[in-house]
């Protein structure tokens, strides 16, 4: 590791213990080689001001303004009793908004002196509003006189970067780092081989580190961010192909079913034929299990297609090639229905060892942690002895107690749900690496699945089963048009009469403690500032009101198992006319009776999320109906995002929908076991080319040269990309 000492160098030793220590707290930059990768968001012209008219609520800014005037005020306050109390008010203009800064007290004299009208300067500080105007209270500021040295020399350039800074440390003071240590980025190793860079035409690392801190044109930028893009996409899919390619190094056993076992008796029980994408999709898993290195496949499917039969014609599979499978769910009442439906298909397969069981049944066995003692010890024994050739369970099946007698295939469902280290742990129980089927209802747009889970191979069904109906979505706009709320209910009412049943969701239960700062606001507050609906609360209100006398129960995840799935079972009979419950219900609850669901505050939850709720109801053969409930005002941003889910049912498009308005730092956050994106200029929907090219170069790289041995410079990049905690994640996965 001694390529790169300057970049090593810890910031402390540079800026000093105070600086270094904000940076790490804050920004989690601590060395020489962290900062320089910290790249500017935008960049101010010095000739241009920002748009004040574009300021983000409660966000933490930067602009660049001049002031337009300052006024002093005196005002008498508890602390100042006798009209002795201080307040400055400057206003700052850019020509598209204007902008008041305030200072109170002994924080009014030293703006006071400098922030004289004419003057241009940086401000940064946390938007609010008072008296319905923007403002910011305190900003720190730099002025821009360009008289003392060392500002001529910290704005030389034409472009002034702003970066993504904190309350803590500004922008401002963040490139005056930057500029003490830019120097060292001449000694950046680079880790593009240098056929790929010359073939694309791409500066080298310290000339872009060079121009994207210090651009003098926009040019130079354009420059910097296209070659730092082709970084982050080349040395993750190095990561991820070396990921490849070990793994098809590992061995594994061979599961190849019998042509008149257990998969065939079912496959001849089916009352329909499979579509054809689940035959495709089959197809592919079955070839993966016949080799003898593990299966690392992601199957990607909308909600409903189908993915649960799949995954179980797998798991036969292997059965019938005297092996155990297991599938992990995300929670307990997901684990029951499974296990409810899993039994359900298999009908007499699933009777192993009992009176009236088929020839060729196994055990299917169930295992969560609140399940009593004497089942639990009978579960334990049943996948120890192999009698259980299924079992199905949470995360209680990773603890080291649960002993199988040969592992052969892991299916993991809603994969977004498991830490990497839970995915190892369950793999670890084979006695060679068992194949492994990773499962999810949120379609992922190819370019994040080539990122995310690039080490996986990826099988997609977008084919919905026959008979399954269309689902009409609508925004119901409850703050201007109530009537339509009242509608809502009425539409609920008319859909059991027909003898249908509707799910109200809601995103918060209703028993925890709020904050108290924000539950003693006035009802004139926003939408945004009232606490989110809640489950028990709306319950309640509707039993007593709009849904009287219709059947109305709650759902939520800090009930008992055994009420849960009492709750679940009446809901799943018929019994009950309307379920209030939180996100429990989002994935994989199955009542094709149920025909509409109305979803509460609906601008609390996000895209997918919401896509995923929908998919509980349209199940049967009624059409279903799903209405989105929401105060926010038409022109906000968090109505688009609903105007667009009740647009289309199309998850894929909804998923770069949702990618485009989040960051993917997001999505990649949840994938990496937390560790921080480490996407800093690439984005997955815009860069889609970038990052196909960057996997086939990646692959050809590793292909000649496993180890790295003849690229130093991309050995390096790939230990800071894998730091431990993402090191033990790749190697895990």
């Amino acid at each position: 590791m001694d390529l790169v000492p300057a970049l090593q160098e810890p910031l402390k030793k540079v800026l000093g213990p105070a600086t270094a220590k904000v940076m790490a707290e804050h920004l989690g930059l601590h060395t020489v080689g962290d900062l320089l990768h910290h790249y500017p968001r935008r960049y101010e012209e010095r000739g241009q001001l920002t748009h004040l008219a574009d300021l983000p609520m409660d966000e933490h800014v930067t602009v660049v303004a001049q002031v337009a005037d300052a006024r002093l005020h005196t005002f008498a306050s508890s602390r100042a009793p006798r009209g002795k109390g201080q307040r400055l008010e400057v206003t700052i203009t850019d020509g598209s908004g204007r902008l008041q800064l305030v200072f109170f007290n002994a924080g009014v004299h030293k703006p006071h002196k400098e922030l004289l009208p004419g003057t241009r300067a940086m401000f940064a500080g946390k938007v609010s509003v008072f008296n319905r105007r923007l403002q910011l209270n305190h900003p720190a500021y730099e002025l821009l006189r360009g008289d003392s040295e060392e500002t001529v020399e910290a704005w030389a350039g034409a472009l002034i970067p702003i970066y993504p800074a904190t309350a803590k440390l500004e922008s401002w003071k963040i490139g005056k780092a930057v500029q003490t240590v830019l120097p060292s980025a001449q000694e950046a190793v680079d880790p593009l081989p240098d056929s790929l860079r010359a073939g694309r035409g791409l500066v080298s690392l310290p000339e872009a580190l060079l121009k994207i801190h210090r651009p003098q044109t926009k040019a130079d930028i354009a420059d910097a961010r296209s070659r730092l893009k082709w970084d982050e996409a080349f040395v993750l899919q190095v990561a991820l192909a070396r990921r490849r390619h070990a793994d098809a190094q590992l061995p594994a056993v061979a599961r190849r079913p019998r042509p008149d076992g257990i998969l065939a008796a079912f496959d001849d029980r089916l009352p329909f034929t499979l579509t054809e994408g689940q035959q495709k999709v089959s197809k592919e898993i079955f070839a993966d299990l016949a080799t003898e290195h593990p299966m690392h496949r992601l199957l990607q499917g909308e909600v409903g297609s189908g993915k649960t039969l799949v995954a179980l014609r797998a798991m036969l599979a292997v059965v019938d090639a005297g092996g155990q499978a297991a599938m992990l769910a995300p929670t307990e009442v997901l684990a029951q229905q499974h296990h409810r439906s899993v039994t359900e298909m298999m009908g007499e397969l699933a009777e192993g060892g009992m009176l009236g069981g088929a020839e060729d049944a196994t055990k299917v066995v169930l295992l969560t942690g609140s399940m009593g003692a004497a089942a639990r010890r009978k579960a334990l024994l049943d996948l120890a002895t192999g009698e259980a050739g299924i079992v199905i369970g949470t995360h209680a099946l990773i603890e080291d107690k649960v002993q199988f007698h040969d592992l052969g295939l892991v299916v993991v469902d809603e994969q977004h749900r498991f830490g990497v280290e839970q995915r190892d742990a369950l793999r670890g129980k084979g006695k060679q690496p068992p194949h492994l089927l990773v499962m999810t209802a949120t379609p992922i747009p190819r370019t994040v699945a080539m990122t995310v889970f690039g080490d996986l191979e990826t099988s997609v069904l977008d084919q919905l089963p026959a008979g399954r109906s269309p689902i009409a979505s609508h925004v119901v706009p409850a703050a201007d048009k109530p009537h339509f709320l009242a509608r809502a209910w009425e539409r609920v009412r008319e859909e059991v009469a027909n003898g249908h049943q509707a799910y109200v969701v809601c995103p918060r239960i209703g028993d925890e403690e709020l904050d108290p700062k924000k539950a003693g606001k006035s009802a004139e507050d926003d939408a945004e500032k009232r606490p989110p609906l809640a489950v028990l609360d709306v319950a309640e209100q509707l039993a007593r009101g709009p849904l009287e006398g219709l059947k109305v129960e709650v759902l939520h995840g800090r009930m008992h198992p055994d009420d849960k799935d009492a709750v679940m079972r009446r809901f799943a009979a018929g019994e009950t006319d309307v379920l209030v419950a939180t996100t429990v219900i989002e994935v994989g609850v199955n009542v094709p009776n149920a025909t509409a669901m109305v979803i509460m505050d609906a601008d609390r939850f996000g895209v997918s999320q919401l896509h995923q709720l929908r998919g509980r109801v349209g199940r049967g053969s009624a059409p279903g109906l799903c209405l989105l409930v929401t105060e926010m005002p038409e022109a906000s941003a968090a109505r688009q995002r609903l105007n667009a889910v009740a647009s289309t049912l199309d998850g894929f498009e909804l998923s770069r929908i949702d990618l485009e308005q989040r960051r993917e730092g997001d999505v990649l956050g949840q994938a990496q076991s937390g560790a921080r994106s480490s996407l800093r200029v690439l984005a997955v929907i815009e860069d889609e080319e970038i990052i196909a090219e960057a996997r086939e170069e990646a692959a050809k790289v590793v292909a000649a040269d496993p180890e790295l041995e003849r690229l130093p410079g991309l050995r390096t990049a790939l230990d800071a990309l894998l730091d431990e905690e993402r090191e033990q994640y790749l190697e895990k996965g």
